[in-house]
């Protein structure tokens, strides 16, 4: 999923004119300050979610248990776009608008129909994708060769506190990958594992950029006829990535921070 962000008055009009663009299915998630649930349903006492169903498929709701980060998670299997409206401190690309502050401004103008859309979908384009675990496992179930499997694995790498009692706790992981290499390599791995019998479909994804303690780093999805092949891919697929796939990594500690190929 590609996210946008738009912040400054005027940012809904920005939407109407973004959303025609994009190919896919678009969400809108917009920052209230006020406590307000727009037109969702009623939520009694007690209740943490809600929500209004129509029988043609139109939905409201409300709730009390979502940040960003968890409600983009739910979105980033069955959305190809976000477009997020008042989140200034939210690290994507983001259209400012009469001057608004926000933490990664790509493009500026004085109202929403001054933007240029042009330099803004090029921005959305090129960012980095939101992806989950989930977002490759929707991705392979979809394959038209989907009929002839039965399995799926999958492996989730994450960012380790401490690898022994005495360490010192890591705080981050800081990855770079080498551009227009790194994902190359990616996709030649994942063509070379659908090449044996019985493997269908693999995805292979990498996150770049600063990762906290505790939070995903990498995913393999492997979508096989039978379980024996889809768990030895899988193991196959991230022993190659970490070592054929040039992405760098920082690991910053309560002590110090270094670059681990440095490191004896």
């Amino acid at each position: 999923m590609q996210i946008l962000g738009i912040v400054g008055p005027e940012s809904r009009r920005l939407c109407e004119r973004v959303g025609p663009h994009l190919d896919g299915r678009v969400a809108v998630v917009e920052q209230r300050d006020d406590g307000s649930s727009g037109n969702g349903p009623s939520r009694p006492d007690g209740v943490e979610t809600a929500y209004g169903l129509t029988a043609d498929g139109t939905w409201t709701g409300t709730g009390t248990d979502r940040s960003l980060d968890t409600l983009l998670d739910d979105l980033a299997a069955t959305y190809d776009h976000a477009l997020l409206v008042d989140f200034p401190d939210a690290d994507v690309p983001t259209v400012s608008i009469d001057g608004a502050e926000a933490e990664n401004v790509v493009v500026e103008a004085s109202t929403a129909t001054d933007v240029d859309l042009e330099p803004v979908l090029d921005a959305l384009a090129d960012a980095e994708p939101y992806v989950t675990l989930e977002t490759l496992v929707e991705r392979v179930k979809a394959s038209p060769r989907a009929e002839r499997a039965g399995a799926i694995a999958t492996f989730t790498g994450c960012v380790r506190e401490k690898d022994g009692e005495e360490d010192p706790r890591t705080l981050s992981l800081t990855f770079e990958k080498y551009e227009g290499v790194a994902d190359d390599r990616l996709r030649t791995i994942e063509s070379e594992l659908m090449e044996r019998e019985g493997v269908e479909e693999v995805a292979l994804f990498h996150r770049t950029g600063t990762i906290d303690a505790g939070e995903d780093i990498v995913f393999v999805v492997v979508l096989a006829g039978h379980r024996d092949e889809a768990f030895e891919t899988v193991s196959d697929g991230i022993d190659r990535l970490k070592d054929e796939v040039p992405i760098f990594k920082r690991e910053t500690t309560v002590e110090e921070d270094f670059w681990v190929h440095d490191r004896p």
